[in-house]
């Protein structure tokens, strides 16, 4: 299993956002915008609070498991990679959805906020955009935490 690259997240952000700034401007030419829905940053953070407590907990269950305590409960190895790519896959969604929502906020704070529903809009489009970030960063942990160490000897054999 490939390793998540920010590069790759950081470029899938800012093409989405792009992307969306220039679909607000486009829409909201042609009549009203649609709403930043209020349910986008809570469940977005609620992935984000999912992603951390697995992280958390797989994490004192391996150090348990390298410890060797006799009370320690292991780590399917089927259950890790579950993790990792349940991670990986709200990484890649998170960051397109973010990177949305941020085009849509940028679109948003150029043009008149004086209007409240507008400026509600904003808001909600910038914690959409924290949460979007708060998921991308508990997944890298997730990552991290499922990582297995490297073996000496396909260290030894790539270097040759």
């Amino acid at each position: 299993m490939k390793q998540l690259h920010i590069k790759v997240l950081g470029g899938l952000f800012l093409a989405a956002g792009v992307l969306a700034w220039a679909g607000a401007r486009l829409w909201d030419s042609l009549g009203t915008l649609p709403g930043v829905p209020l349910a986008a940053p809570v469940v977005l953070a609620l992935i984000a609070a999912v992603l951390a407590a697995t992280a958390v907990s797989l994490r004192s269950r391996l150090k348990a498991q390298r410890e060797r305590r006799p009370d320690a409960r292991g780590v399917d190895p089927l259950v890790a990679a579950r993790a990792v790519v349940f991670g990986q896959a709200s990484a890649l969604v998170a960051s397109v959805v973010a990177g949305v929502y941020g085009g849509v906020g940028v679109f948003l704070l150029t043009t008149d906020l004086a209007v409240e529903p507008r400026r509600d809009q904003a808001i909600h489009a910038g914690f959409s955009v924290l949460a979007g970030v708060a998921v991308v960063l508990a997944a890298l942990f997730l990552e991290r935490v499922c990582k297995l160490p490297e073996d000496d000897d396909e260290a030894g054999a790539s270097a040759a």
